[in-house]
């Protein structure tokens, strides 16, 4: 389906959103094909019986096993921004797992909403996958449908409607929004790689993007020369016409006059000033890549995720844009920009994000094998090859008792007994001897800890007797 409409889903990204060839089929072709091969390769492994641990005496006689069990029917709603990679790489998953599917486009990108609709039933069994074109009045009907799990992309002030929309059918979700995820430039940095890589991220759709860089907080000892290096790579990404010019024609437009009426609005709001870029056109709705300096963590461009190319740049020392973004909901995405592990491992473990990226954007969320997804305000579950499949599915613990067990389980039959109690408690692995102290401190002695290695033992025991080696004939060799 892909490879035969290719050329159709470039088309269509074009006259939806401008979107130039080299941004539309690396994701919303190439990156769907490699996420139908990986299931391919993978399902037979993904959807195999799993063993649980064996630490339970149960578990040990009864055999369990786990099972991964489509949860059902699947309803996908997708954003506009990608609009192709967002809707079927959740279906990939959702077949995957053994679900059907309801396809939700979005209707912001209608050109695309109506190719999808129109290749989707030549290509997919109709009693596997739906395509629905709806609007909201339509989208408020569906949702007071039953379904097994529903898989949102999108903003956060939607996904909470869509959660409290399915908490009636105790419908699971994924949430996949976004957030005013952070970068931030250290003392530490390479600036001039940082600032390459943080225009880049914000070239990309023109910000419209769920992992995008937000807000840059920028250490006052660096901030002159990364401001430099900034507007340097914003005119070598626009062709050298730099961010007062036209539109060179490579550059993705604002999604609706809405949108761009809403960050022409911050813009003007805002207390910062503008050091680069700042042409915008309603008629196409360009917008120029904008660097805002001297914005306050009060100012209007930090009141909302910005979604788009507008960029406020902050003074801030590491400690503060922790502080700042600790203080807040949880982002999709932060970046850091340091060369010192110390100043990495300060943003790990006093902040919260779906993901982390050192030294570069975005690139967390290219790693097909990782999951990625959000926390908090930023979402809820995740996907990416085994970890979307997974999504779809429940765990359903199956055991197979034997008659014989009655041997071993006669304790459950009454009458009941102070004998039977005990052995139910060791049965179901309870009553082992703990060892720490209400203090927390070890209470096993080193011969404890060498017994408690008994499987090691026996079978370095069946060695020696294998080999007919002697206690002399170990030492001999110590």
């Amino acid at each position: 389906m892909f490879e035969d409409n290719k050329e159709r889903i470039v088309e269509v990204l074009k006259k939806d959103l401008n979107k130039h060839r080299q941004e539309a089929l690396p994701i919303d072709v190439a990156g769907v094909q490699t996420a139908i091969l990986e299931a391919l390769s993978h399902i037979k492994a993904w959807n195999a019986d799993e063993r649980p641990a064996r630490t339970n005496p149960l578990n040990l006689l009864g055999g369990a096993r786990i099972r991964r069990e489509p949860k059902g029917v699947a309803l996908i709603i997708s954003a506009w921004n990608y609009p192709f990679m967002e809707l079927f790489e959740p279906m990939v998953a959702a077949l995957a797992a053994g679900c059907t599917a309801v396809l939700k486009p979005s209707e912001l990108a209608p050109a695309s909403q109506d190719l999808i609709a129109q290749i989707v039933p030549r290509y997919l069994d109709q009693d596997a996958v739906r395509v629905v074109t709806a609007g909201p009045v339509e989208m408020d009907y569906l949702l007071g449908k039953k379904f097994d799990h529903i898989f949102f992309t999108g903003s956060t002030v939607v996904g909470k409607i869509i959660y409290a929309r399915a908490a009636p059918n105790l419908t699971t979700v994924t949430l996949e929004l976004g957030g005013r995820g952070p970068a931030i430039v250290t003392a530490n940095a390479n600036v001039d790689l940082a600032a390459k890589r943080i225009a880049n991220i914000k070239f990309l759709n023109s910000g419209q993007v769920c992992v995008g860089v937000n807000h840059v907080f920028v250490d006052p000892k660096v901030k002159a020369p990364f401001l430099k290096a900034l507007a340097k790579y914003f005119d070598q990404y626009l062709g050298g016409r730099g961010g007062t010019a036209a539109n060179p024609g490579h550059v993705t437009n604002i999604v609706n006059d809405r949108h761009y009426n809403r960050l022409e609005g911050l813009l003007e709001r805002s207390s910062g000033n503008i050091i680069y870029g700042g042409h915008r056109d309603p008629a196409t709705r360009y917008f120029a890549p904008t660097v805002v300096d001297n914005v306050t963590t009060d100012d209007a461009l930090l009141s909302e995720e910005l979604f788009g190319p507008l960029l406020p740049v902050l003074d801030g020392t590491l400690d503060e844009a922790i502080a700042y973004t600790a203080a807040h909901d949880h982002p999709l995405s932060i970046y850091g920009f340091t060369d010192s592990r110390a100043e990495q491992r300060a943003i790990l473990d006093r902040t919260n994000s779906g993901g982390v990226t050192f030294n570069d954007g975005v690139l967390h969320m290219a790693m097909k094998d990782a999951p990625f997804g959000g926390v908090g305000g930023s979402g809820t579950g995740a996907y990416h090859g085994i970890y979307g499949f997974r999504e779809f599915t429940h765990l359903r613990t199956v055991a197979t008792i034997p008659g014989w067990m009655d041997a071993v389980l006669s304790f459950r039959y009454p009458p009941y007994t102070n004998a039977k109690a005990l052995a139910q408690i060791k049965a179901q692995g309870g009553g082992a001897s703990v060892s720490f102290d209400r203090e927390g401190r070890s209470t096993t002695t080193v011969l404890g800890r060498i017994l408690g290695q008994w499987k090691l033992l026996v079978l370095l025991a069946v060695v020696l007797r294998w080999r007919g080696w002697t206690l002399d004939d170990v030492r001999s060799l110590l």
